[in-house]
């Protein structure tokens, strides 16, 4: 049975855990060979674990998005090891909540460093091999509080923000060369980040969802999967918002 990515080679960025090890995961057992950049030295033992049982191949390199050499390295070692990658997922992100009076230049720098620059620095890094194959897809995370905002989060919507930007912008550029560039815009989802959250904080947050539940890391996997695989050809420049209701566009 032909799979949707056979043949494909993906690098997925924060592919380590939460939404980027679900990406991962779906993409290998869809037939993608898998590269996953993230800050750990090693692939977490139950990461691992996951990406092996899809019977897939896929390697790792330990990288820091927004250092610009080590992302030449670390993309470099992972296309020397499973071929240039054809599909770029941009997942890795940091979240800190506090007030704006309370955000010092380190955090702010820091937040737009981690998605908005690691963003622009591993596309950059993948478009001249996507160019030469004439075929690309560029799938970047940004959030829905990109477009809705929240208190206390003034650095990370600028920087989802910015990411939606960025990404419209290089679908013009790119398409040319048979090169999508989308953006997911995850809602509340069931993760460790949200699970560690008070339960009458996650209870405010699902009261407001008009399907009255969080989303699921699949559910964002199965978008990244569709904006990859050959039925999403056309879309580019687009942002899918999967968030239960919360911003409805």
């Amino acid at each position: 049975m032909t799979r949707k990515l056979d043949g494909r080679t993906a690098l997925i960025t924060g592919g380590a855990s939460g939404i980027g090890l679900a990406i991962a995961t779906l993409f290998a057992r869809e037939g993608a060979k898998v590269g996953v950049l993230d800050l750990a030295p090693n692939m977490p033992d139950t990461a691992a674990s996951e990406l092996n049982a899809t019977g897939g191949h896929w390697a790792y390199a330990s990288c820091d998005v927004s250092d610009a050499e080590a992302v030449t390295e670390a993309t470099t070692t992972l296309a020397g090891a499973l071929g240039p990658a054809g599909i770029v997922v941009n997942c890795a992100g940091i979240d800190v909540i506090a007030p704006l009076e309370e955000v010092d230049l380190a955090l702010w720098n820091r937040m737009l460093a981690v998605h908005l620059t690691g963003t622009f620095l591993v596309t950059q890094a993948c478009l001249p091999a996507m160019r030469d194959m004439g075929w690309g897809r560029v799938i970047n995370l940004s959030s829905q509080l990109g477009h809705r905002g929240a208190p206390g989060m003034v650095p990370y919507c600028a920087a989802k923000a910015g990411v939606m930007g960025f990404t419209k912008a290089l679908a013009y550029e790119v398409a040319p060369d048979g090169i999508t560039a989308n953006t997911l815009n995850p809602g509340p989802i069931d993760t460790p980040l949200v699970a560690s959250l008070p339960q009458e904080v996650v209870g405010a947050i699902v009261s407001e969802l008009p399907l009255g539940r969080l989303g699921t890391v699949a559910e964002v996997a199965g978008s990244a999967l569709l904006l990859a695989s050959p039925e999403g050809a056309f879309y580019t420049g687009a942002s899918l918002n999967m968030n239960g209701g919360h911003v409805m566009l």
